[in-house]
């Protein structure tokens, strides 16, 4: 069967937007063949800097003849009906229509069309020029003489050229025909623009591909990444290094370049004495270079970064490593400058004294006079809520009472908790905020704090999202908690929440990781409690009644529990049964998630199956007669219990309960699902030897209240009626 080749070649296209370009393309490509009728086999995607390739395989030559049966009006029908009907069916007699009869219906006329089937070239010819046009880029441009048309052609950049070729693997493929915006399609294409500039002709892809790897053009974005990464390494190798693994690097370098040239610079080893984190940043962001270090080391790096040239220089890259090494010189001078201004102090320290008094600063420590300066400037950190200096108080009241539930030193929590958000008035965050909290922790060890209080300023920003680690110290998690916790506070108090698909605050991602928190570090935090206290710090700028928002808040980290549960594997009904539960404490998500996880055991066992299946058959026969109106005693009264399974069944209840009660008190969860497994037995009796529905008005009454009272024992477990099977 034929294949497919499509090349758009144009200026260079900014790296971020050439994966998902090439993918569009080959949806809009594969999505129009099959509409058109056509079949193929596979399809791939590649792309470079300059351009976009399609190769689909296996397409059909030509597509189906369509045959539709058009159902038309009654054979008694009025004439003008009929000619309608002819008009819409192509039909230029009432002679050419068939007549089909219903038992019902009588007869009627039915138009056989037959639409014949298309040369694929047909269809592509016709396709393509409708996909060119109409693609979507983030940011496209008009160019040429005819930019200042209306309705001109937008493309990220300029296109130069289209290769369009057709054909089976036994012949010569054709040419499809076709022009976009004076552009006509061949089977020309051009390889490297400085190595090998001449035009190419190509006939399919795998001829394709090796022309243009001999034009040093490597169009597979993986072989790209692998070509760099394996030079990389064999480089570093030589010299005693290895390289420091940057994956998002590595595909952005892999976008930057069509030939991949690996080449090593370096610079002078006094700025070693700059923070790797800084190092590796500086030289990430300005020069897209890969830093290294010595072999086997897993701190610190070595003057020699990894350059990714596009050209093979004729004296061995020599001028591009140096010309790379000026640039990184340079900026690590800059960051230099800002590493050791850091550490100074600040210039105008006597206008802070209120913040240093109001935060129990110390004026000679330089991470405390950035604190200072942060509160003293009033920088913004929601207009409903203040500045950043006003928030972290409330972070600091907030780890206060944390601190002793999660375990952690009450002082270390607050000093961490000052402390925390200081760097962002640091050169070092300003130049890259990215480095928030990591500098931080850096000028905490610098003036002697406590390796605690280092660790929190940096860790309280974890997690920041599913695969980010959740950070143990009990002092980093007072402060994580707290700060995302006020962030929710804060921004539920204003009704500032998440809509849909939007989420500017990153509110979701701070739910998940306060429930990460809470799960991975066995916390067990009374929600409600919380947020009322918190509450009372925003009162003034809240929106709506303290308890309404509280409600909709724990409404919403039981959404995201739910996400998170199920993520895990959770059963979903699993989690709406435990979340039904009777008193079941579900502020606290510890608890939740730990019931959760007896109950799933339970109901997978054979005592949990075949309770779960009587408390249904309980809680049908209750609907049912609720429905009817039928009286239900409000308690059981023993001395009508005649049978002896009820009277079982009654004894074994009360038991249960009691010993639900004193196993969740205790949060003996599992203990709690095996009090439960008591009632089995009795349970199964009791549908087996005892008419519920007796004659007598009392014992049917009566009876009635003991099912309620199994489901409400039950109950404080989790809502079995949730519960599938």
């Amino acid at each position: 069967m034929p294949d497919l080749l499509l090349e758009l070649r144009s200026e260079e296209i900014p790296a971020r937007m050439q994966r998902k370009a090439a993918g569009d393309l080959k949806k809009a490509v594969t999505d129009g063949l099959v509409e058109a009728g056509l079949t193929y086999e596979a399809a791939r995607e590649y792309w470079t800097p300059r351009r976009l390739v399609l190769d689909v395989r296996g397409v059909s030559a030509r597509s189906r003849d369509v045959v539709e049966d058009r159902k038309g009006p009654s054979t008694k029908a009025p004439e003008g009906a009929i000619a309608g009907f002819l008009r819409s069916a192509g039909l230029s007699d009432v002679s050419e229509a068939h007549v089909h009869t219903d038992p019902k219906k009588g007869e009627f006329y039915v138009a056989h069309i037959r639409t014949p089937g298309r040369d694929a070239e047909e269809i592509i010819a016709e396709l393509m020029p409708s996909v060119i046009r109409n693609f979507s880029w983030p940011k496209s441009m008009r160019w040429g003489k005819n930019s200042a048309r209306p309705g001109a052609m937008r493309w990220v950049r300029p296109l130069q050229s289209i290769v369009c070729t057709f054909g089976p693997e036994t012949s010569e493929p054709v040419v499809v025909p076709f022009e976009v915006e004076g552009i006509s399609s061949g089977n020309v294409t051009y390889g490297h623009r400085f190595h090998a500039p001449d035009a190419i002709v190509v006939r399919r892809f795998d001829d394709y591909a090796a022309k243009l790897e001999a034009a040093k053009v490597v169009i597979d974005a993986e072989r790209r990444k692998e070509i760099i990464r394996t030079d990389a390494a064999n480089l570093a190798f030589a010299r005693g290094l290895e390289v420091v693994e940057d994956e998002g690097l590595l595909e952005e370098v892999s976008d930057l370049v069509e030939w991949p040239v690996v080449l090593m610079g370096e610079f002078e080893e006094s700025f070693l004495q700059i923070p790797a984190e800084v190092i590796r940043l500086t030289i990430r962001a300005n020069q897209k270079c890969f830093v290294t270090r010595k072999s086997g080391e897993t701190e610190g790096l070595s003057n020699h970064f990894i350059i990714t040239s596009n050209i093979e220089a004729k004296d061995g890259g020599a001028e591009i490593a140096h010309g790379n090494g000026r640039v990184v010189r340079a900026r690590l001078s800059d960051a230099l400058y800002f590493w050791e201004t850091d550490q100074h102090d600040l210039p105008d320290l006597m206008s802070f004294a209120a913040s240093f008094e109001k935060f129990g600063l110390d004026a000679k420590k330089p991470l405390d006079q950035r604190m200072a300066r942060l509160d003293h400037l009033g920088v913004t950190f929601h207009a409903k809520l203040g500045t950043q200096g006003e928030r972290v108080q409330r972070i600091i009241t907030l780890a206060r009472e944390l601190a002793p539930i999660v375990g952690a030193d009450v002082e270390l929590a607050v000093r961490a908790a000052i402390l925390a958000k200081a760097d962002l008035q640091t050169e070092n965050v300003g130049e890259f905020p990215e480095l928030q909290g990591v500098m931080g922790r850096k000028y905490a060890l610098l003036q002697g704090e406590d390796v605690r209080v280092a660790a929190a300023i940096e860790e309280h920003y974890k997690p920041q999202g599913p695969t980010d680690s959740v950070p143990h110290d009990p002092v980093s998690v007072a402060v994580a908690l707290a700060d995302k916790l006020d962030t929710l506070f804060g921004f539920w108090a204003i009704d500032e929440k998440p809509t849909g698909s939007k989420d500017p605050y990153a509110l979701r991602r701070a739910a998940l990781g306060i429930i990460r928190l809470i799960l991975e570090s066995d916390v067990r935090i009374e929600l409600s409690t919380l947020a009322s206290n918190a509450f009372a710090s925003v009162a003034d700028k809240a929106v709506g009644a303290a308890n309404e928002v509280v409600a909709d808040l724990l409404s919403f980290f039981h959404d995201r529990l739910k996400v998170y549960l199920k993520d895990q594997g959770a059963r979903h009904d699993a989690i709406d049964a435990v979340l039904s539960a009777e008193g079941g404490q579900n502020d606290n998500l510890l608890f939740i998630a730990r019931r959760l996880e007896a109950l799933i055991v339970f109901i997978n066992e054979e005592d949990g199956r075949n309770l779960l299946a009587g408390t249904k058959r309980a809680a049908n026969i209750l609907a049912a007669e609720e429905k009817k109106g039928t009286a239900i005693a409000t308690s059981v009264e023993p001395s009508l219990l005649a049978e002896q399974e009820e009277r079982a069944l009654y004894d074994a209840v009360v038991k249960a309960e009691a010993e639900v009660e004193t196993t969740l008190a205790a949060e003996d969860f599992s203990g709690a699902m095996l009090a439960l497994a008591q009632l089995r037995a009795p349970v199964d009796a009791f549908f087996d030897k005892v008419l519920v529905n007796a004659e007598d008005e009392r014992v049917r009454a009566n009876r009635l209240a003991l099912l309620k009272r199994i489901a409400a024992a039950t109950g404080k477990v989790a809502d079995f009626s949730r519960i599938a099977g």
